[in-house]
């Protein structure tokens, strides 16, 4: 009976993700692949089937497995990671004693991981589950190899890691490239080769790695060889660094060329808090220094502000839809920090709103700008999809800052916000889930913000009609991401 081997050696043409869209390193092999299809039957007449198709495998293998010393070509974070992580809700509170079901330990990760299947968020998109400082014994094992604490992980980070991956999740673990970290448990300097493995044997999916006693100019080093022996490894490892941050507060000039290369994910600013004033220094840093970090963001590569505080203790109901839009608009990691088991049904659905996770996952994975700025009134535009020939949708984010008590309208023209296909977008509102109908350029959006609060609408471009258009659809522009520097109207 002849058997195609061919068929079963060679990988089909519509390799991808699991994301809808194709890993990096495969892109560049398909033409390739289409020729190995093309010769593959006159190898086999040529030799038997069964030595053919090891033969084509192994070479298959070398055209669209990624080399292993890749800094970013791991196929991962091809959109923002999205999580829960322990630090900021959680601290480095080890008093298992006293305070059993605070304490950084198994059994937390064990509830945490239970919470984010059973009350919706792994559906909604939040698959990393991530340890912080703190878990590790303080000093290393006989072997040199890092272990976890004996008593509050009894049962080892392995059986975490298998433990999280049976409820279909995946689970992250925390490391410092420095002598110590940040909470003084043994870092990873002099043993990046050696933790890299531990990490992989023990199945982690995603490493954060921060800079705690370490010299900063170590780190354009230091950062790129870990993460090459994490892909030495073979294991699939998101790669957090905090490598940009530590340089900018000892005054040097990051080499943001080198960490996009090198990294999955990256931290740029101070830690966020549990407050409304925390979360508003760091959108201001990332609004003034936008021009730098925009283009450094897109699939595989991501600027980090650090995690979502929503249902904590320091922001308002307002403030918290504040903050899930201007990271959903940011193209930002959401990495929620939080009691899963305690959060409020109002916070839970800010965190597992579908159109906003939609924004944040948008495949093009174009950071958003800050267009306006004026009187406590901000506007943010994220390009997103559907494109529709030379025009991009948006998400626009009306931001108010004001605390005097009452909203503030804003009205602008659809065009004044960079918008000019002229067909029209359909919009609709993304907390309140009122739709706008289709507006056209000429058309006006007038929007309500309370005060510390945002309205989030999402504008997709509507495809032209071959019937014709209105006079007042009459703009063009180049099909460029395109900000407005026109002022609109607010009162």
């Amino acid at each position: 009976m002849y058997v195609d081997v061919c068929m079963y050696v060679l990988p089909s043409r519509t390799i991808h993700t699991g994301r809808g869209d194709y890993s990096p390193y495969i892109k560049p092999y398909i033409n390739s692949l289409t020729a190995l299809h093309q010769h593959c039957r006159l190898i086999m007449s040529m030799m038997g089937a069964a030595r053919a198709a090891g033969i084509l495998a192994a070479v298959v293998a070398a055209l669209v497995l990624p080399p292993a010393v890749l800094g970013l070509d791991n196929g991962l974070a091809l959109t923002p990671p999205m999580g829960w992580l322990a630090w900021e809700r959680f601290r480095c509170n080890t008093d298992c004693v006293n305070d059993p079901k605070n304490c950084i330990s198994e059994n937390l990760f064990f509830e945490m991981a239970d919470r984010l299947v059973a009350d919706g968020y792994l559906a909604a998109g939040y698959e990393y589950i991530n340890i912080d400082d703190c878990w590790s014994s303080r000093t290393r094992g006989d072997d040199g190899r890092l272990r976890a604490d004996p008593e509050r992980f009894p049962s080892g980070i392995k059986a975490i890691a298998d433990y999280v991956h049976s409820k279909g999740l995946k689970l992250g673990i925390y490391g410092d490239y420095g002598n110590y970290t940040c909470a003084g448990y043994p870092g990873s300097l002099g043993h990046l080769q050696t933790d890299a493995q531990t990490f992989a044997e023990w199945n982690v999916d995603f490493v954060k790695f921060d800079g705690c006693y370490a010299h900063p100019k170590d780190m354009d080093k230091g950062y790129p060889e870990f993460g090459f022996h994490l892909n030495q490894t073979g294991r699939q490892m998101v790669y957090s660094c905090s490598w940009p941050v530590y340089q900018i507060f000892s005054g040097m000039t990051p080499d943001y060329a080198s960490i996009a290369k090198h990294c999955n994910l990256w931290r740029n600013y101070d830690d966020i808090q549990d407050s409304w004033a925390s979360v508003t220094t760091i959108i201001d840093y990332y609004g003034d220094n936008q021009d730098v970090l925009i283009p450094l963001a897109g699939p595989g590569h991501w600027n980090d502000p650090d995690m979502l505080i929503i249902g904590n203790f320091g922001l308002s109901y307002e403030q918290s839809k504040a903050q899930m839009a201007l990271w959903v608009v940011m193209a930002s990691p959401l990495l929620s920090s939080v009691d899963l088991r305690t959060i409020g049904p109002e916070y839970r659905a800010i965190l597992q709103n579908r159109a906003a996770i939609a924004i944040s996952q948008d495949p093009l994975g174009i950071q958003g700008k800050r267009i306006f700025k004026d009187k406590g009134i901000e506007i943010w535009a994220r390009p997103i999809t559907p494109v529709v020939g030379e025009y991009y949708s948006y998400a626009i984010v009306f931001f108010n800052r004001r605390v005097d008590g009452t909203p503030s309208q804003v009205s602008v023209t659809i065009h004044e916000l960079g918008m000019l296909n002229a067909a029209g977008y359909r919009t609709e509102d993304v907390f309140a889930g009122q739709s706008y109908g289709v507006l056209y350029p000429a058309d006006r959006l007038k929007v309500d913000v309370n005060p510390s609060g945002v309205v989030l609408v999402r504008c997709s471009a509507v495809p032209a009609r071959a019937f014709g258009r209105p006079p007042q659809q009459q703009l063009q522009r180049g099909g460029r991401p395109f900000f407005t520097t026109t002022r609109p109207r607010f009162f």
